[in-house]
């Protein structure tokens, strides 16, 4: 019941194209036709030869069979191109379901398996399951259609030969089903080998860099090499024994074959049957087995095939973490006020908490540094203002909203996020920047780089701002893609900012030129500014030091500093060189 629930729902990925499937079974139906009335053809030709009717019933004959044949393949020909124009349909519209739910997934699905392994996943699953659909809309009923002709006309011409032949039609069937469950259970197998093996290797290629710095490359390609050597046993060996069950069909089919060939010539020396009836019935017998074996590889494909309907649909089916409430409404207008009213939260319902009892407000146009020692919330408290979590309990408002009736694209186009490690996209500079507001025009582009002290550096490009920057940025050093997303987020014009460790990795000149764009950044809006080189939150507005989920502390620099508390300690640690690890 199961299975058949799971069928039905894929089945309706295939309903907006019911039109080309109407006209494929129509089509379906006339070639199955020409193809039982060739046999016909055949007994016509022989029968009538025998007979010593001359060279007449022969010319008829051939005729009719290349025009069978000519109209066989117009058919064939447009039944393949409607089919294949409904395959890339389904196609698109599973994508498109899947994209759509694997964008909007909870973040620790990403982050558990693994890029590489969703997409490997995504991709042979995808793959599985039009194969199965395909096969169910396009062959079954083509089986189904040819059989009950066949069958019919076989009982008319000589029934004890039909049923000679109809008693080793079961066969394939149930050699299908034997083999059946040892092919679910390699499918199974290999899907999750090839997962695994992808997902390491896009983590491989992500962190070249490192890979190459512990001279691990041969090391690395030896361990793929060994994975994809495994899989491909299991490939071979599945081969081996999809072979081994083919030759015991073929051999069912030959000893049909010969079965009537044999009894066949006994009723025609019997004077039972013509010899055009025999040929006839050689020429069903290869028919007849033909949508036999195709019924049976849709039992195998359905076996193989609910693996990646398992997998398809175990992502379609995952919930939102974070759903838009259905009386969720657009934010256009922000001031910028921010308020955590007694916040508190954990990834886990019964983890530690990671935050507790959170209550701070921050007024528009202040800047707010939050510091603190590793695992203390810092990024947490920001992830839940960007509403990439829900609180588990408490309340955080904007402009006194609170932020679960805000629909989340429109929260978060009101906020511009500069972190620590930007990820830029393999495009172009010009792309980079406009990310946020592709409408943005060549002028807007150009004064949010000026504003971010990159528009020189990018000038200096082969390309200027058409230049490609590389897989996350890589052509660009850790300053310049710093300012491209400092830029990225000017164009944006966000009332609400947030950065996180943007100075950290900088280098002395770096920073200088960093500071003084995320300064144009600032000015103006309600800024949040995670920072552990406090030589970058020294003239925040106002600093908050968390620890362990709490406010420890709360004033400007030079209040913390007079208290001799966490703060005043970790200036004076960092002003002395002795740089403690207290990243996040």
């Amino acid at each position: 019941m199961h299975r058949l629930q799971r069928l039905r729902r894929a089945l309706r990925y295939a309903a907006p194209f019911r039109r080309s499937i109407g006209a494929i079974f129509l089509l379906t139906l006339a070639l199955a036709s020409i193809n039982a009335a060739e046999p016909l053809v055949l007994k016509y030709i022989f029968d009538e030869l025998t007979a010593g009717q001359g060279v007449r019933p022969l010319i008829v004959g051939v005729v009719g069979l290349l025009l069978l044949g000519i109209v066989r393949e117009g058919i064939g020909g447009l039944s393949n191109w409607l089919s294949w124009k409904s395959r890339i349909g389904v196609q698109y519209a599973l994508l498109e379901a899947t994209v759509e739910r694997l964008h909007r997934a909870p973040l620790r699905l990403q982050q558990g398996e693994g890029v590489g392994a969703i997409i490997t996943r995504l991709d042979r699953s995808i793959q599985g399951f039009i194969g199965a659909v395909m096969q169910i809309l396009f062959n079954l009923f083509p089986a189904v259609v040819y059989l009950v002709i066949a069958l019919a006309i076989m009982i008319r011409l000589d029934w004890r030969l039909a049923l000679l032949v109809t008693c080793f039609a079961p066969m394939p069937a149930l050699i299908a089903a034997f083999a059946a469950p040892e092919q679910t259970r390699r499918e199974r197998t290999l899907l999750d080998s090839w997962a695994r093996i992808y997902s390491r290797f896009n983590e491989v290629l992500s962190g070249i860099i490192t890979v190459r710095s512990f001279a691990m490359e041969d090391s690395e390609r030896q361990r793929f090499l060994r994975d994809v050597n495994m899989a491909n046993r299991v490939v071979i060996r599945g081969v081996g024994v999809d072979t081994g069950f083919s030759a015991v069909t073929n051999m069912v089919i030959a000893a049909a074959r010969i079965a009537a060939i044999a009894f066949g010539g006994v009723l025609v020396l019997r004077g039972d049957i013509t010899v055009g009836t025999v040929v006839a019935f050689i020429g069903y017998v290869g028919g007849l087995f033909g949508p036999v074996q195709g019924l049976s590889g849709i039992y195998q494909t359905l076996h193989r095939a609910s693996v990646s309907l398992d997998e398809i649909f175990a992502m379609l089916d995952v919930r939102e973490q974070v759903p838009d409430r259905p009386d969720a409404q657009d934010i256009t207008k922000v001031h910028g006020a921010v308020a955590f009213e007694n916040v508190s939260f954990s990834y886990e319902e019964r983890a530690r908490s990671l935050l507790q009892g959170i209550d701070l407000t921050v007024h528009p146009g202040e800047t707010l540094a939050i510091v603190g020692p590793s695992g203390s919330g810092k990024t947490t408290l920001m992830a839940l203002l960007m509403r990439l979590h829900d609180p588990l309990s408490g309340t955080i408002r904007l402009d006194g909203t609170d932020l679960r009736l805000l629909k989340q694209d429109s929260l978060r186009r009101q906020i511009g996020v500069v972190l620590q490690d930007p990820l830029l996209f393999n495009d172009t500079v010009r792309s980079n920047i406009a990310y946020g507001r592709p409408e943005a025009s060549t002028a807007e582009i150009e004064a949010a780089a000026r504003a971010a002290n990159a528009h020189d550096f990018v000038m200096q490009l082969p390309q200027g701002y058409d230049t490609y920057v590389g897989e996350r940025g890589g052509r660009l050093s850790v300053g310049e893609r710093q300012r491209i997303a400092i830029a990225r987020a000017l164009i944006k014009n966000p009332p609400i900012v947030i950065l996180d460790e943007a100075t950290s990795s900088l280098d002395a000149e770096s920073e200088a030129f960093v500071q003084d764009a995320l300064d144009r950044l600032l000015k103006g809006r309600t800024s949040f500014v995670i920072a552990h080189r406090l030589s970058t939150v020294v003239h925040a507005d106002r600093i908050i030091v968390l620890k362990e989920g709490r406010i420890a502390e709360s004033g400007t620099h030079r209040a913390l500093m007079r208290s001799g508390g966490y703060y005043a300690g970790l200036v004076e640690r960092q002003t002395r060189g002795l740089i403690r690890n207290d990243g996040e």
